[in-house]
């Protein structure tokens, strides 16, 4: 499997396995922390119309039936191609939300990759990228979008880091 997590092993493991951000859209991840501490899988049934995965692992649903869009991204800076699937997921995930259907976006913990898209999609519903990030660390953890990459990303705007990024490449 190939790593897409960075190590941040000072910041603390959610306390619940997935939040709801806005009405349909929550946000989650893969593991959350209990509150004796201990590390515990967050399997997903069928408790979500479609779920948008940015980091899989064998065993964690959804169930078969559910819509599942998947793209293993990196928890680090992302190529315009990464980018670019972000904004797919993003818009995926607003043609869900507006169409009634319960959607969960998830990552490893539920912090940095799920927040990129989430925030993304609530940006595309109107949001400004600072309310948004503001929103999404009330609502699922004060260190969801700690990364500093992703929120560049945001407040630059992904069109512009997308169209940087590949004049790099």
């Amino acid at each position: 499997m190939k790593r897409t997590r960075q190590r941040d092993r000072d910041v603390p493991g959610p306390g619940t396995p997935w939040d709801e951000i806005v009405p349909g859209l929550w946000m989650g991840g893969h593991f959350w922390t209990d509150p004796a501490g201990e590390l515990q899988p967050a399997v997903v049934d069928d408790e979500f119309d479609v779920v948008v995965s940015l980091f899989t692992r064998p065993g964690h649903g959804p169930a078969p039936g559910t819509e599942h869009l998947v793209a293993e991204i990196p928890d680090r800076p992302l190529t315009a191609d990464q980018i670019e699937a972000v904004q797919g997921l993003a818009r995926a995930t607003v043609d869900a939300v507006r169409g009634g259907r319960t959607t969960l976006v998830r990552c490893h913990s539920g912090y940095n990759r799920s927040g990129l898209v989430v925030a993304q999609a609530l940006i595309l519903l109107g949001g400004d990228a600072e309310g948004v990030i503001r929103l999404i660390r009330r609502k699922r953890s004060p260190w969801a979008l700690h990364n500093a990459t992703f929120r560049a990303y945001l407040t630059t705007g992904l069109d512009v880091a997308r169209l940087l990024n590949g004049l790099q490449g």
